[in-house]
Order: structure tokens, then sequence, then C-alpha cells
């Protein structure tokens, strides 16, 4: 294999394809390898763990001599970010790859390329189509409610039901559940209906660890891209990368059951920033396991009270547009504090409460997102 790129676009590929190597605890060495391939229409990058990859087009590579090699990726990454060259040429040999810049030259072992799981290319003709940052917002949106400790394997991914004109997501540990919907078409008949995985039809759920690295691989070159559930596993396609993930096996819990329908309930809106900021104010005193915060409601003001024998006492109040009697519920601060985080702080949530024992419906973007939360004993609270 003899090539010359960009080492800025090659760079940029690497960071991509880096993102699906495993850690230090690799089940195969040779997974901390990525594997190169060019032929004639360009060059590839290739990453796994082997439950989830990545392969990464590089443009703008002249392909002298078509091949594949297999190098490190800690070492290969130290080379393309210590470069100052604007071109690299790599020339694989039996001694190994030679990676030569215009003042410099280094020589990196390689492996066997037959020793790398193959996976794709990925050519498929039933998907969904969906925005690149519509997809990053879905995956922001759901993954923090997800349960990676769990042994109900489930609840380690996000449950995504796709329809003809839109894709649910769903996500929830037990204790809270996220749920966002989000525009995507259906072409050539893809999961009319609801996505189909697996001989019970059952929606997919996809992996939380494959998700948070798609969001963090996707850049605004990814302006479309091609979601297809298949029987084992799910594929993300752009025209510049793809990633896959194996689904999560086991029976995601009956979601819709979860959300509370109470035409009753209390309901007030509240500023996304502002309360954001109240919380991590009452949250100061507060220490150890419990991060139970009381949410007391009381005409035109929300009272944000926290207690812990160990720190003191907080008493944070917001102002809100709220006319009815006093209604209070402890809910812990970290749960809404991961709801808040992924919207815009000059933005509005309604917040929906019934009593002390029942969920908290958050709602945000007029419905399009809800997070469901459940509430805090009063008997764990300390000093009570």
């Amino acid at each position: 294999m003899k090539i010359v790129c960009d080492r800025d676009k090659l760079l940029a590929a690497f960071q991509t394809a880096v993102l699906f190597v495993p850690g230090r605890n690799t089940p195969k060495d040779v997974l901390s390898y990525i594997r190169i391939d060019a032929q004639a229409d360009g060059v590839t990058l290739q990453a796994t763990d082997l439950d989830t990859g990545a392969l990464v087009h590089v443009e703008g590579v002249d392909v002298n001599q078509p091949g594949a090699v297999l190098l490190p990726a800690v070492h290969l990454g130290s080379i393309l970010r210590e470069s100052n060259d604007r071109q690299l040429r790599i020339h694989v040999t039996s001694k190994g790859a030679e990676v030569r810049g215009e003042h410099s030259e280094l020589r990196l072992n390689t492996r066997d390329v037959s020793e790398f799981p193959s996976f794709g290319p990925f050519h498929e003709d039933k998907y969904h189509l969906i925005d690149g940052r519509v997809l990053r917002t879905v995956i922001q949106r759901t993954v923090f409610a997800t349960d990676t400790e769990s042994a109900r394997y489930a609840l380690g991914g996000v449950l995504l039901e796709l329809e003809p004109e839109k894709l649910i997501a769903v996500a929830t540990d037990g204790r809270r559940l996220a749920k966002v919907e989000a525009s995507a078409t259906a072409v050539g008949g893809h999961a009319a209906g609801g996505a189909k995985a697996g001989s019970d039809g059952a929606p997919p759920i996809v992996r939380t660890q494959a998700l948070v690295a798609i969001s963090r691989a996707l850049t605004d070159a990814d302006q479309e891209m091609r979601l297809t559930v298949r029987a084992s596993d799910v594929v993300f396609q752009s025209p510049r990368a793809a990633f896959f993930s194996r689904l999560v096996e086991g029976r995601f819990p009956r979601w819709r059951d979860v959300i509370p329908k109470r035409p009753d309930a209390v309901r007030v809106e509240l500023p996304v920033g502002p309360l954001g900021v109240a919380l991590r104010q009452a949250a100061v005193v507060l220490s150890g396991e419990y991060r139970g915060i009381d949410f007391q409601l009381g005409p035109g003001t929300l009272v944000l009270a926290a207690a812990s024998g160990e720190l003191g006492e907080a008493r944070i109040e917001l102002p809100v547009s709220y006319a009815g009697p006093p209604i209070a519920v402890m809910l812990d601060y970290r749960f809404v504090l991961d709801f808040l985080k992924v919207l815009p702080d000059e933005s509005q949530v309604l917040m929906e409460v019934e009593n002390a024992e029942t969920a908290v419906l958050f709602t945000a973007e007029e419905g399009a997102y809800l997070y469901v939360v459940m509430p805090l004993s009063r008997d764990r609270a300390p000093g009570t």
C-alpha cells in the first residue's frame, strides 16, 4: 500500500474512528489497531470493539498502490497530532509502515490484516432518513436516562420506534424516563409502522455506549443520515462515515404506561436556565448519597428546599406564574439537572405534578420531548 494524504483530513477521520477503539480492557489486542484500506476510489479507516464499529472515508487521497494495513491507534494518533507536515506519505512494506513528511520519517510495526474483524461496507436499500443534527439531539436527550449497570440489559440502551414519518426514542433506568419524537422519513418501506428486529417483532434497543460514541462522532458534514435496522444490529450511515452497533437483548418496559395522563394535575411553566441555577444553589448543602430537593409550589413562587444535618439548609425562591393551592414533591435534583442540561437555557419547560407520591412529568418543545421522574420519599430525607 502506498498513499499520499492531507494530514488534517486523515487526522479528522482518525478522530472519528478512534472513538470506536476499545480501552485498556479490550477483549482482543488487535482491536487496539485501526485498519486502513486504500482502493482506487479512496481510503477508509475502520475501528471496532466487536459490539460497535465505524468506517470513515477520507477524501483527497492519492492512492499510488492499493492495499490494507493495521496500525496501532495510539501511535498513529500521536503521529498525526504531532506532525507539522501538510502532507504525509504512508508506504507499507514487509518491514512495517513508513510514515514520511517533508522533514520526518517514522516506521510503525504492523499486524496481519486478516486478524482484524471484518464488517461492512453497508449497502442498504431500505432505511430512514434523519438529519444528523437532529439525530445527535435525540441521542443526547435520551442516553442519560439509561441504566448501564443494571442486570436488566434492556435498560442499557435506547429503544427506537420507527414510523413512516418519525422516530420515537425512549430511555429509562426504572426511576425516570425520557422520550423524544423527531422527524424521520422511511425510504423503501423501511420499518413502516414500527421497526421490527428479532423474531418477536419488538422494536430495537441500541446500546448506550454506541450511541454516545456516535453522538460524539457526528460532524456538520453528516447532514443526512441513513438509519437501518437489521436482524441483530443497527447502521447509521452518511456519505462520510458509517457506524454500526449490535442490538441489546431483552424486552423493554411498557413505556407508554409510565407517562402520566392526568387532566386535573397542576401545571406550571418554568425557565430552564434560572431553574438550573436555583437547583445547583440548593444542592450546595447536600452531601453523601442523598440528593433530594423539595419542589414547593405556592402562589407566584417555586421554592427549592434542601437540608442535611452535616452542612445545613437551603431555600431558593424562583418566581413563577402559578396561582393554585400549595403542592410539594421531592425529587433527585441530579435527575432534573440531567434533563435541563440538554435544553437551551432560554427555553421553557412545563412541569406537571399531582401530589408527593406520584411521578412528575416535564414537557418541552410542545410535547416532542417528555421526561418522567419518580419522586423521593420524605422518610429518607435528613432530619425527618
